[in-house]
């Protein structure tokens, strides 16, 4: 099922009021958050496909915060829309520069702003259906949900696939059990950490018939590595 989970972040409720009716008549599920910190442990338990934030927060500013969830590797990803009072295009571009993929002044319609987060929402889907990793001989097809290894076709269950398809989307970096199972399974998913372990053992299991095994390395006492370069 599609996430349309959306979160919004400004500490006058009764804008976050007007936005998450707005939002939930569109079909939505709204989160709300009046200042970083909440917003901050919504993004944690939520998940939310959008971030509509406002600029002037009390304590951590919203621009403040966009910077911190872009050098977050867990929220990157996630789309930022600005709210904001400043209208001066400076301050826009401030706003881009940190990593918001749109911005919208106040006062604005419900209307537009719902267009704006279907925008981002078809952007962020489509480069993620579009998107296909190749590295160490291997090709993911995220779109058709197949790998290939060479000439050969690669069966995979669909815990290992999604390991595979976060593994060579960050190749060389080291991570632990834990993160695995917040970017692979979700922070919502309560398993053990030896999970982790049994399926990185059948992902093995199939690379290492098609003689790529060592693409998935151990890193004692940290975790574990995808990497093309042995």
């Amino acid at each position: 099922m599609e996430n349309k989970t959306v979160l919004v972040v400004d500490d006058e409720k009764a804008v976050r009021q007007m936005v998450a009716f707005s939002l939930a008549r569109e079909g939505f599920d709204v989160l709300e958050a009046a200042d970083a910190a909440e917003a901050r442990t919504q993004v944690a338990d939520g998940r939310p496909q959008v971030i509509l934030l406002d600029w002037m927060l009390p304590g951590v500013s919203g621009l403040e915060f966009a910077r911190t969830l872009r050098k977050d590797s867990l929220t990157r990803e996630i789309p930022i829309i600005m709210l904001t009072a400043r209208t001066e295009e400076d301050d826009k571009i401030r706003g881009l520069n940190v990593g918001a993929d749109d911005y919208v002044t106040k006062p604005f319609s419900p209307r537009e702003l719902i267009a704006r987060v279907h925008a981002v929402m078809r952007r962020s889907n489509h480069t993620a259906q579009e998107e296909v990793l190749e590295a160490g001989g291997m090709r993911l097809d995220v779109t058709s949900h197949r790998v290939a290894i060479g000439p050969d076709k690669v069966s995979l269950g669909p815990t290992e696939f999604r390991l595979l398809h976060f593994f060579m989307g960050h190749p060389d970096r080291v991570y632990s059990r834990s993160q695995l199972l917040d970017r692979v399974w979700g922070p919502s998913v309560y398993v053990e950490e030896r999970t982790v372990d049994v399926h990185i053992r059948r992902l093995r299991k199939v690379l290492e018939n098609h003689g790529v095994a060592h693409l998935v390395q151990t890193v004692r006492g940290a975790g574990y590595r995808f990497s093309a370069q042995g």
